[in-house]
């Protein structure tokens, strides 16, 4: 039956395979969510909470906290990062902030100052500042 409301279905959404994009030249101020993956080649002020894969390209830059499953880090964050699984950080990234993350792989070449804590009870919901 047409316009009959009873029967609402529910729409879920999978984010699987899709990738969210902040490119190059924009700025963002103020809190980004994210429920699946994202890749950031601009500038995010703020705090960014990714539900599975964030990736800082080489000219992305982060100010501010990160909460993610995964944190693939080619450019600059300044803040904390809370990875549940992986940090990679790549040869010619910037981290200036502490890391807590289950597993952390840092290249040659790489700019981490700060404190890091591997634990496999890390959760992306909180994070101390």
């Amino acid at each position: 039956m047409l316009g009959n409301n009873k029967s609402k279905e529910k729409i879920v959404s999978n984010n699987q395979g899709l990738l969210n994009l902040i490119g190059p030249g924009t700025e963002i101020k103020g809190s980004l969510i994210c429920e699946g993956d994202i890749r950031i080649d601009g500038k995010v002020e703020g705090t960014v909470t990714v539900g599975q894969r964030l990736v800082v390209g080489e000219t992305g830059m982060i100010i501010g906290n990160v909460h993610a499953a995964y944190a693939t880090i080619a450019g600059s964050v300044i803040g904390n990062i809370q990875s549940a699984q992986t940090t990679l950080l790549h040869s010619k990234s910037s981290v200036k902030g502490d890391i807590h993350t289950s597993q952390i792989i840092i290249e040659s070449g790489a700019r981490f100052n700060g404190r890091c804590v591997m634990d496999n009870q890390v959760s992306t919901e909180t994070i101390e500042a």
